[in-house]
This record gives C-alpha cells, structure tokens and sequence, in this order.
C-alpha cells in the first residue's frame, strides 16, 4: 500500500475512535448537566416553598396560598419540563407545566433510540419540602424526554462538524508534510533504477532531512564500491584475455617456426625418397605417397590451429583483411549451405589493442554459432566506426524463436561477454523481425582500463 494512503487511513481510524469516545463522553456529560439542573431547580422550588412556609408562620402570607404556583414561575422553569407539588396529608396535587417546541430539533431515530437506552432520559427528581421537622410534601419535577434528546443532538451535530473539519484539516495536513517528506524516495527509486540498468557513475543528491541523507550516503558509497569493483574486475578480465593472446601468439609461432618446419622437411625428405625409389627401389613408392599424405593432413590441421590460435593476417596485415579471410575460408568450407557477407565502415586500421583481435574472436564465434545452430542461408558481419566507437553487427534469417542461449552458461556466449565487459562495451542478442537472430557489440575506441574517476 501506498505509505501516504496508509498514513492517512490510520488517522481517520484514530480520527473516528476518538470521535466515538468524545461523542460517548459528551452525551454522557449533557446527561448530567440536564439531571444537575434539574435537581437545582427542585432544590430552588424547595427553599422557596419552605420560605413562604416561614412567611406564613410569622403572620405575612395566608396558608391557603400555599403553594404558589406564581413563585414557581418567576423562578424560571426547564423548557418542556412539568413542577408537581405532593402534600404530606394526601391532599389534591398542584402542578405547572412550562412549554417547548422540539419539532425543529429532534434528532434521528436510531439516535433517539440509543439516547434513551444508554441515558433514560425524563427521569424525575424528587425534593421533600419541610419546616420545623414537619414535612408538608415534596417537590417533584419531571424534565421532557423529547427535550433533553434534542439537546443532546444539539451538541453531538456541533461535535461532529468540528471533528470533520478537524480531521479534514489533519489530513491534509499530513497528505502534504509526508509527500514532501516522501519526495526524496522517488529520487532514490530513480536512482537504483538508473543504476541496475548499468549507470553505476550515478550518485543520489543530498536532502535535507537526515534519514534521506544516510540513505542517499549509503546507496552512494555501494554504488561507488561496485564501480570500483567492475572496474577492477573489467581490468583483470582485460589482462586476462591480453596475457591470453599473447599465450596463443607465442604458442602459433612456436608451433609455425618449430612443428611447421619440421613438417615441410618431412615432406622434402618424402619427395626426395621417393624420386630415389622410383629408381632402385619402386616397392617404396606407395609408402611414400602415404607418408606424403599424412604430412599434408597434418598441415592441414596445423593451418587451422594456428588460424584458431592466432591468426597471422592481423599482425600482417590488419583486421580487415583477417575478416575477410575468414568469411572466405567460411564459404569455401561449408559447400553453399550458407552464404557468408562482410561489410566494413571505416578503417580499421586505426583500432587500438587489444580491439582487433577481440573483434575477430567475436566473429569467429558468431559464425560458429550460426553454422551450428541457425539453420541459415545467409549470414552478414556488419563493423562500423562512428563517435568513438567501434559497432560489430552479425545477424543471419535462421530461426530464433527464443534466443537460443540466452539462458545457458556456454561458453561461446560467456567468452563473447567477457570480451566485450572487459573492453568496457554492451553486448546485445535479439531475435529479428525477418527470422534469425541479431548480435550487436558496441565497444569504445579507448578500452577502459582503469578505476573509476
């Protein structure tokens, strides 16, 4: 859930609980001070009753007056509500009854009802009236249910308005604080995103508040130690394939100088011998041809070991025509099945190490795996140069449904992205609109090397 959502919810939970336990609170408090006044009332009436009790005593009222009911309503009586007066000696019950218009102010029905069960309104209050130890009766004053309801209702839409627009106002209050608060978050979202996609140089800028600040620090000083880490990692990888190839340069020229000679001397030593024997000895002719076949094997498969090694026309004469002689050699190896193209933009010449070289393995790769597994009748290697870097394009009309190793650990697909990660380049593999599947290097003319700036 959304925490600015969450927040908010929370408080209009809280909101209505506390507008429960004052709504509770408040009615409860209308409650008394109704029954308060009541018994005030009665206790007024009382004293004044026992006051002209006196009077009458003293010779300055008549008895026959008592009670007076005037004095009851100069006192003021409670709207709605009715004054009884109960003689001691059983005599007739006097009464005055004050009126009120509750039309316009009575509450709802389910709040009448839950009024009356929790209060019991227009209970009646009872005060004894008595002079010189003699009760002559007591007061009774009953207050009007309807009355008391309405007021109760009175108040509780008071309380309900301001508690609304309290609320209301809290939580526009809160929406606001926290959605600044929150603001920070988006660009720390952004930010990891920017990152995960490869942007590790990406940093988080300060805020102002001190936990979006020990964040921020913290994703920044990761972001940075990853860069670190890529970046030594890309420069041993880089050594790696430079210690590499050097191996292999060593290894194709030992082979070329050492294994090489040797077998172009068998073969002189072959023909030699069998020029001689087909003069004294023409039994050893056909013994000759056989050794002279198995040295021609052999060579054969030394030239493409050493192809595989370290093919020679880079160092001689340049990766263009290094490609050029391997999409012949592919041509001229796979009886038609697949016709092979290159297409070059630019000079290649220019490359810096250890780019030629890499840019050839990658190739030679491709083209591998699309005489394994595309299923193709053409194939293309697109190189071009352009703003600083070197794009290498090898697509072919196969079927790739799916990428084919997408999701395996070869390492045909393994070596490809170790050599492009190490140049500090993307590599990309995408099925084609046409059938086929399209793999796309990008690598810069200036491999990175070192550390993070």
């Amino acid at each position: 859930m959304n925490l600015k959502l969450h927040l908010l919810s929370r408080i209009i939970l809280i909101g209505f609980a506390c507008l429960i336990a004052t709504t509770a609170w408040v009615l409860y408090q209308a409650d008394q001070e109704f029954r308060h006044e009541a018994r005030s009332k009665a206790d007024s009436i009382g004293r004044q009753l026992e006051l002209q009790l006196l009077r009458i005593n003293a010779g300055f009222d008549h008895t026959a007056r008592f009670p007076d009911l005037g004095l009851w309503q100069q006192m003021g009586a409670i709207s709605g509500a009715c004054v009884w007066f109960i003689p001691a000696d059983g005599d007739q019950v006097r009464s005055v009854c004050s009126g009120g218009n509750t039309s316009a102010q009575n509450g709802p029905d389910w709040f009448e009802n839950i009024y009356r069960w929790a209060f019991k309104p227009g209970f009646e209050t009872m005060r004894p009236v008595a002079f010189r130890d003699h009760i002559y009766g007591a007061v009774v004053i009953a207050p009007s249910a309807e009355i008391e309801i309405a007021n109760a209702w009175q108040q509780l839409r008071g309380l309900m308005g301001l508690s609304a627009t309290t609320v209301l106002a809290l939580c526009l209050l809160v929406y606001v604080t926290v959605n600044r608060a929150l603001r920070p978050a988006q660009v720390i979202v952004a930010g990891l995103e920017s990152m995960s996609n490869g942007n590790l140089s990406a940093r988080l800028p300060a805020f102002e508040l001190a936990e979006w600040q020990r964040t921020g620090q913290a994703i920044n000083q990761l972001a940075a130690s990853q860069q670190q880490l890529l970046a030594e990692r890309r420069m041993l990888a880089l050594k790696l394939l430079t210690v590499q190839e050097e191996e292999r340069r060593h290894l194709a020229r030992e082979l070329h100088d050492e294994f090489g000679q040797c077998l172009a001397a068998i073969n002189a030593v072959t023909a030699s011998m069998m020029q001689t024997a087909e003069q004294d000895c023409p039994a050893l002719v056909p013994e000759g041809k056989n050794i002279a076949r198995i040295t021609g094997h052999m060579m054969d498969l030394l030239r493409g070991m050493l192809l595989r090694l370290r093919p020679m026309d880079i160092d001689e004469l340049g990766l263009s025509a290094a490609l050029n002689s391997l999409i012949a050699g592919w041509n001229a190896r796979n009886g038609g099945k697949i016709h092979y193209q290159l297409a070059i933009d630019g000079n290649l010449g220019q490359l810096p190490e250890p780019v030629p070289v890499n840019i050839f393995r990658i190739v030679q790769e491709c083209l591998t795996n699309i005489a394994k597994h595309s299923g193709a009748a053409n194939a293309k290697v697109m190189i071009k140069l352009s703003d600083g870097l070197v794009e290498l394009q090898v697509e072919d009309d196969g079927i790739a449904d799916k990428l084919p190793f997408e999701d395996s650990s070869g390492i045909g697909l393994l070596g490809m992205r170790e050599r492009v990660t190490a140049l500090g380049g993307q590599l990309t593999l995408a099925p084609i609109q046409t059938g086929g599947l399209m793999v796309r290097a990008w690598l810069p003319l200036q491999p990175a090397t070192g550390a993070p700036a």
